[in-house]
């Protein structure tokens, strides 16, 4: 889509969009086997080109993963000859080396059009003040709104993350009604608008909020810690895909992502065995970017445990939607021969009225066996020691995670905060130094 023309917030309706997928799926597998890239040369080497013509034969095609990124590196999955080429944006590895991806102008016009979607999808209007604390640079989170909220036409102020005190200002002299930025900044500004005793005076009403996984029961916090009618709103992205962008949450379909599918189709794969699950079974997320043009990625493992939402949302709109994102295959414990997703203690956590926002988990190492310890914060209205609470949550604890959780309980604010970047809440303890300090 070309910017100035109308923006689609909709989607296609089932058959129409059917089509259009699979023509751009055979395209993409056409494109990949003929662009002469080593990577996909030897990954489709035994596709025939004219088995692909429709989106239910994307089963026979072969997953990517992140490894492959990292195994090519820098550049070795770019498709398009570098002079075509205008934008590069890189996440952290575990390896050491930076997950490279790369635009073109084509591409950045698409990273603009479903992030303008995600925004007008969650109820911002062109006449907004958008108010972008996401980080920029090499993270595609800041720039990924900033084009969203340029190109449905709203102004933008770019202010990153960090800064808390210039970020209150701002809010509260601009009266801007949207702020995007991750889940745990959101709270802190919240926080700190409240301990400034400017709350009452910002006008903030919708946050689009991500780049970190965040459960219903953190929004919970984050709605009544704004206060008055604001929305806290999830959008969902992986800068190997394209950065943020890739589905939203709405505010009339709450607990739903929608995907934008005519440019990333999704499926929900058995972790393990890699098999497509029917619509409502929970697996891991697969995407294949049908127009992306640097770096397209085929059947993309993101790790993402979500489902296909088998029921419809409102009739007027027509993409594919899935629940939002339950946890991480790869961040998944297993303590004592038992999975654990952080989510599930983050849920734990926020349904005690006692126990604050911030909190951490530790995985203790030190012994034969694997131990896990949480530490939260108490509530700022919690009266006493957290005693109560304390007892409560390990009960609670290994009654939803079937092992025993050591947890302590601390002052409100006592507890480190995360300004920038995404916030730390799972850390292994190796010998006797407390990770957390």
């Amino acid at each position: 889509m070309v910017l100035g023309q109308m923006l689609d917030t909709v989607g296609y309706p089932t058959e129409t969009k059917t089509a259009l997928q699979g023509e751009r799926l055979s395209a993409l597998v056409r494109r990949l086997s003929t662009c002469n890239n080593a990577f996909w040369s030897d990954r489709l080497s035994g596709i025939e080109l004219d088995s692909v013509t429709s989106v239910r034969d994307i089963s026979s095609l072969p997953f990517t993963v992140k490894a492959d990124l990292r195994d090519t590196y820098p550049l070795g999955m770019v498709t398009t000859p570098l002079a075509q080429t205008t934008r590069l944006h890189a996440s952290s590895g575990t390896s050491g080396k930076p997950t490279i991806v790369v635009y073109t102008p084509g591409d950045l016009v698409i990273w603009a059009e479903v992030n303008a979607r995600s925004l007008a999808l969650a109820g911002v209007r062109p006449d907004d003040i958008l108010h972008n604390g996401y980080g920029y640079g090499l993270f595609t989170g800041g720039l990924g709104l900033h084009y969203g909220g340029e190109r449905l036409g709203c102004t933008v102020v770019p202010v990153s993350g960090g800064n808390t005190t210039l970020q209150l200002q701002l809010l509260a002299d601009l009266h801007s009604r949207v702020m995007s930025a991750t889940p745990s900044f959101c709270l802190l500004l919240a926080e700190c608008a409240r301990d400034y005793g400017i709350l009452k005076d910002l006008k903030v009403e919708i946050g689009i909020l991500g780049a970190e996984p965040w459960s219903e029961g953190m929004r919970a916090r984050i709605q009544n810690a704004w206060g008055g009618d604001f929305r806290a709103l999830d959008i969902y992205g992986l800068s190997e895909v394209i950065g943020p962008g890739v589905a939203m949450e709405a505010p009339d379909d709450l607990g739903a992502l929608n995907v934008f599918d005519d440019h990333f189709l999704p499926e929900v794969v058995d972790p393990e065995s890699g098999g497509v699950l029917p619509d409502g079974e929970w697996g891991e997320l697969v995407l294949t970017t049908l127009t992306k043009q640097a770096i397209p990625l085929l059947r993309y493992r993101t790790g993402d445990i979500t489902r296909i939402l088998p029921e419809t949302g409102p009739s007027e709109r027509h993409w594919t939607r899935i629940a939002r994102i339950m946890g991480r295959s790869d961040d998944m414990l297993v303590i004592r021969g038992i999975n654990v997703y952080p989510g599930e203690i983050e849920t734990a956590l926020m349904d005690d009225p006692d126990v604050g926002a911030n909190y951490a988990i530790v995985v203790d190492r030190r012994g034969p066996m694997a131990e896990l310890r949480v530490r939260a914060e108490l509530g700022d209205r919690t009266a006493g020691s957290g005693d109560d609470a304390t007892s409560r949550l390990q009960k609670v604890l290994l009654d939803r995670l079937r092992i025993r959780t050591t947890v302590e309980m601390v002052a409100p604010g006592s507890m480190a905060r995360t300004e920038a970047g995404k916030v730390k809440r799972v850390f292994e303890q190796f010998d006797d130094v407390d990770p957390l300090g």
